[in-house]
């Protein structure tokens, strides 16, 4: 039974409250007082409020991370930020000049995007050194100037010392957060997919709901996939000690998780047709349920340090069903199994699913010890890199790169909303029409928008919150507090609901401006922010249609990408390798290409999802993309499904019958889908369509619990060759329309896409 939406909504709360992003902020707010107040009593008020304006400018890099590579990670910040605070001190009473500066200082500050995510809060730091230069008076001279920037390289470099310390002495509790949230997204996959599990005649608008919930679980999934890689680098650093051990364990365990659940997908649509088999769908739903409660309650243990319960064996259940669906219907179909035979395979996978969730429970209560053999001895091969290549940036010279264009589109959309806020009446606080450009200006049109509308409500809230502080005229030691808050929230929030950001941060930035050039009249402020944000908000949004970077144009790479990671799973899935080694290196293979196909396929829906905000007219095509995307994840589903056999029912194998169909799959499957982005391969491409089955003919399966599955699994491997002609025609007809859209003088033309009445696959499809 649900518990009440009161009590979810007071276990979400409590579940955010202890996030590992929030523990974060709460640590970048301790340095902020910590360090502004300390330099404040040695140094005077001046001095520590330089001193916070170097935390505040250091802080954005300041994320949970490994401990190795921790420094290097943050280092940039504020070597770069620093020297750009003092230049604009010095060009403080020449704003021509000074717009001279900001100009290239922004160009170049944005281009630190090519390194991704790791480049956004290097970019946002150096943006907020230069705009927090400008919310200080003007030097009297050198010396003034270079005390200042003194102060405020002395605030960074403690706050550097302060953040590599805290990652430090926190990183066990970041690994156990991080891994809370894995859980969560796991168990909200599982709820997702539990929805499915229901008779067609029990929803009267199946095809209505059919493409939104195909949506929501593609955008789960990737998020799922990136999510994934960040934990990676956390737990997967120097699994040494029992702990870290039993965390990397449950870590493996959520991954296969994640291929039993996809892999229960499949025959899903077909059961679904059979009205007589609902209570077996309702049966497994009440499973599926269940098991995301254990996956949710192993969860909130690790937030709330405490053993969690043990897990109730589902086996029974699913036992119930099989005894079901044996008496219904015991014979195959004259043609293929019959649909009890489907249902009964599908409650094994469910029990698959069921077995891992105990195993979960089993290494979290520390009742089982974990099998990392792989991951101690290569755990490096499957985290991020922490060095700052120079690769990125050597590679993004050319026209169509989105990080150059971005950067210049940035500095362009910065110098207008400079020399804007120069000839504005109130010209002596440009500097926030500065920043709401650099923080609302965004790679895409999609996230762009999205920060728009937040930071507007978010910057308008904030404003009357500050001018309300600050008409209290706090001391001190009082404004510091209130900034440590607001920075705690801005930081804590930042990529969970940027509204709180938004507003916490008008809160820190209006709170810094104040101090800095104490004496200003707070009651001037709410107005004249209201208005900077706005027009900063809509320069923002209108430059966005400058020199944009519009999804269709990365589309082609991303296709090509995704492709080639299918393909390459697809040969390491189906290796015979694997039947005969010795170590664990076709495993280690195995796991790596399944990585890449999961994260390839997460940015291609990624893609996807931003290009619906973009204009009609550039938009690729989005229904085609879906389907393609839908068959990406049935192959990897029908994939899993031939390594679960290999794997866990290995007994049950005649492998000398399998192992020829298992390469011819392969090679096949690498055929249809390895050439297939490019469209003037046309011959070669209608051979790999026109690939004959696998199978002779129809083949009559054996009851797959009394007898050899080797059918079974020949049926998977033709089922999975069907997939991938598809995927690959899929691809051609995407790449074709791509290109068309492109070329042609109109460019609302939706060539390829698929007709409106033709509905796209289930995610259960299969």
């Amino acid at each position: 039974m649900q518990p009440g939406a009161a009590v979810q909504r007071t276990r979400a709360a409590l579940r955010v409250a202890l996030s590992a992003d929030v523990l974060n902020g709460l640590m970048v707010a301790l340095g902020l007082l910590l360090i502004s107040g300390g330099v404040h009593l040695w140094l005077g008020a001046a001095a520590g409020t330089a001193a916070a304006t170097g935390v505040i400018l250091s802080s954005p890099p300041d994320r949970a991370a490994p401990r190795r590579g921790k420094l290097r990670q943050m280092l940039p910040a504020p070597l770069l930020g620093v020297p750009l605070f003092f230049a604009v001190q010095m060009l403080h009473g020449m704003p021509w000049r000074l717009g001279l500066l900001l100009v290239p200082a922004t160009f170049l500050a944005f281009l630190a995007m090519a390194w991704g995510k790791r480049g956004i809060p290097v970019a946002i730091a150096v943006m907020l050194a230069m705009v927090f230069a400008m919310a200080t008076p003007a030097p009297h001279s050198l010396a003034e100037a270079l005390a200042r920037t003194g102060h405020v390289a002395l605030g960074a470099l403690l706050y550097l010392l302060w953040a590599t310390l805290v990652n430090l002495l926190l990183n066990a509790r970041y690994r156990q957060l991080a891994m809370a949230e894995v859980l969560f997204s796991v168990a909200a996959l599982m709820r997702s997919e539990a929805r499915q599990f229901t008779a067609r005649d029990e929803s009267s608008d199946v095809r209505e709901v059919a493409a939104p919930l195909l949506s929501q679980m593609l955008a789960a999934q990737a998020t799922l996939a990136d999510q994934l890689q960040a934990t990676r680098d956390l737990v997967l650093e120097s699994p040494r000690t029992p702990s870290r051990q039993r965390l990397a364990g449950m870590l493996m365990t959520a991954l296969e998780m994640r291929d039993h659940l996809l892999a229960s997908e499949l025959d899903l649509d077909s059961l679904r047709e059979h009205p007589r088999h609902a209570g077996a769908l309702a049966a497994m739903r009440e499973v599926l349920l269940a098991l995301a409660d254990d996956v949710e309650a192993a969860a909130d243990a690790l937030l709330l340090l405490r053993r969690p319960d043990a897990v109730v064996d589902r086996r029974p259940q699913l036992a119930a069903i099989h005894a079901a669906q044996a008496s219904t219907e015991a014979q195959a179909a004259p043609h293929g199994p019959s649909a009890a035979m489907l249902a009964r395979g599908l409650a094994s996978r469910i029990g698959h699913l069921n077995d891992e969730v105990r195993r979960l429970a089993e290494l979290a209560r520390g009742e089982r010890a974990p099998d990392l053999a792989i991951v101690r001895a290569n755990w490096q091969m499957f985290v991020s890199p922490t060095d700052w290549s120079p690769a990125p940036f050597l590679a993004l010279w050319h026209w169509d790169a989105p990080p150059l264009r971005h950067a210049l589109r940035a500095a362009l959309a910065l110098g207008t909303g400079y020399a804007i806020a120069v000839l504005m009446p109130w010209g002596s606080h440009d500097y926030w029409i500065l920043l709401t450009i650099v923080v609302v200006l965004r790679g895409s049109l999609a996230q762009t928008l999205e920060r728009r509308n937040e930071r507007v409500a978010g910057t308008l809230l904030g404003s009357v919150l500050a001018v309300a502080v600050l008409s209290l005229h706090p001391g001190p030691l009082q404004m510091l507090l209130i900034m440590s808050l607001a920075q705690s929230v801005a930081h804590g929030f930042a990529v969970r609901k940027y509204v709180w950001t938004a507003i916490a941060a008008t809160v820190l930035g209006l709170g810094q401006a104040h101090m800095l050039n104490v004496g200003a009249a707070p009651t001037f402020a709410l107005g004249e922010r209201i208005a900077d944000t706005l027009i900063g908000a809509a320069l923002a949004w209108g430059f966005c249609y400058v020199l944009p970077s519009w999804e269709r144009k990365q589309l082609p790479a991303l296709l090509k990408r995704t492709l080639v990671a299918q393909a390459r799973h697809a040969r390491h899935a189906l290796s015979l390798g694997q039947l005969q080694a010795l170590d664990n290196a076709p495993e280690l293979a195995w796991r790596l290409a399944r990585r890449e196909a999961f994260d390839s396929l997460s940015a291609l829906v990624q893609a996807t999802q931003r290009a619906l905000s973009e204009p009609r007219a550039v938009q690729p095509p989005l229904a085609l993309l879906q389907r393609l995307q839908a068959h990406s994840y049935q192959l990897l589903a029908q994939l899993s499904a031939v390594k679960t056999m290999l794997v866990q029912r290995r007994d049950r194998l005649t492998l000398s019958s399998v192992e020829g169909p298992l390469q011819r799959a392969a090679q096949r499957i690498e055929a249809a889908i390895g050439d297939a982005p490019a469209v003037d391969g046309a011959e070669s491409s209608a051979d790999s369509r026109s690939a004959p089955s696998l199978l002779p003919g129809p083949v009559p399966l054996p009851d797959p619990f009394e007898n050899d599955i080797s059918p079974w699994l020949l049926r998977r491997l033709d089922l999975a060759l069907g997939l991938a002609q598809q995927l690959g025609a899929d691809a051609r007809q995407a790449m074709q329309a791509l290109q068309d859209n492109a070329a042609s003088a109109d460019p609302g033309a939706s060539a390829g896409e698929p007709p409106a009445d033709q509905t796209l696959p289930s995610a259960s499809s299969r």
